[in-house]
């Protein structure tokens, strides 16, 4: 809401009193009126203009008003009247203060809350990504040693005593192409890393869910664990926040590779996105680990719950806070004969935009 200058609020204050008397006049309906305006600018302009309209409209009362209705000879009925008057002004206009002081408390509140919840996300990003060092210091050190590689065949093949220009212009690209490789994961890490305020942008979910998936990979290779993709072509795109979305992803797919680190058979990864009836977006990521909790599986959305010797208990609580300022939704189902699923709805463009 905008916010009115000082003279624009005590302006508020004698427009407000100077338009409930000329209404009044024909009518002669004094109290209600100036009661109005005394209302008016005590919820507009706050306590000062609140009270320059309390002494203005006791003024008009009095002066235009009062003493006109009710003769001399009820001297006293008169004064209980204009002092009603000027106590019901007084407390509407504290009213209107108190009522205005507590919105303001509650917009700090509000304000304060969505830092803290955002800061517990960064948190949250932080401490799984510090979880992941090693699989991260693989993941960047693999085009870096392939650069490396490729920089020494350029150099091999210009020093020949006849040097193959081809080979090493192929060598030269590969090199280029690696450093950008190693360059892009960095880069992506960062914004993960990065603190800043929320950015609503369109995002293709797809692409978010193959950016996840290139920086997990060495993480699920690690344990065996095999990585498949049923993505919808082309899909709506969805209005929400790149990092946060990306950050839901990754504490899913994490989550089912720790699912699956030590069970027997077969370890697959699957993450799937569709369209819905309802012009949304539905997203899976299914296990073959130990599957949900048993008899608390109804908890593992609530915060500090965790099944892990070192897990925070907030992940998926802030998953959850996460998909839903998104305005989607975010459950979990068994996925038969073994592991759990996790899905997650994201309203698209349109939809968001409606």
């Amino acid at each position: 809401m905008k916010v009115l200058s000082n003279l624009q609020r005590y302006g508020l204050a004698i427009i407000s009193c100077g338009v409930a008397l000329v209404l009044a006049w024909p009518i002669d309906a004094p109290s209600s009126c100036l009661l109005l305006a005394v209302t008016a600018s005590s919820l507009f302009g706050g306590l000062g203009p609140g009270l320059v309209s309390v002494a203005l409209s006791a003024l008009a009362f009095e002066h235009f008003f009062l003493w006109r209705t009710f003769p001399p000879a009820h001297e006293t009925a008169t004064f209980l009247r204009f002092a009603v008057f000027v106590i019901a002004t007084l407390l509407i206009t504290g009213l209107m203060e108190v009522k205005r002081r507590v919105e303001e408390s509650r917009t700090r509140a509000q304000e304060a809350l969505r830092l803290a919840q955002s800061d517990l996300a960064r948190v949250n990003r932080v401490t799984t990504m510090g979880e992941l060092t090693a699989s991260l210091a693989h993941e960047v050190n693999q085009p870096i040693a392939a650069a490396v590689t490729d920089a020494n065949t350029c150099l091999r093949w210009l020093t020949r005593d006849s040097p193959n220009l081809e080979e090493a212009r192929e060598a030269a690209s590969r090199t280029v192409k690696d450093a950008t490789r190693a360059a892009e994961i960095i880069s992506k890490i960062r914004l993960i890393f990065k603190k800043s305020a929320t950015q609503q942008e369109l995002v293709d979910v797809n692409q978010v869910i193959n950016e996840m998936i290139a920086l997990l990979r060495n993480e699920a290779s690690r344990y065996h664990i095999s990585v498949r993709t049923e993505l919808v072509p082309n899909p709506p795109q969805v209005m929400g926040d790149r990092v946060q979305l990306q950050q839901v992803l990754m504490n899913l797919m994490i989550n089912a590779i720790d699912a699956m680190k030590n069970v027997e058979g077969t370890r697959e990864l699957v993450i799937t996105s569709q369209r819905a009836e309802d012009e949304q977006l539905v997203l899976a990521v299914s296990d073959t680990g130990v599957g949900l909790p048993p008899q608390q599986a109804d908890q593992i959305f609530n915060a500090f719950f965790t099944t892990k010797s070192h897990g925070t208990g907030m992940g998926l609580r802030i998953s959850r806070s996460i998909v839903e300022s998104h305005g989607g939704r975010l459950w979990a189902a068994d996925n038969p004969p073994q592991g759990a699923s996790f899905y997650l709805t994201l309203p698209t463009k349109l939809e968001t935009h409606e």
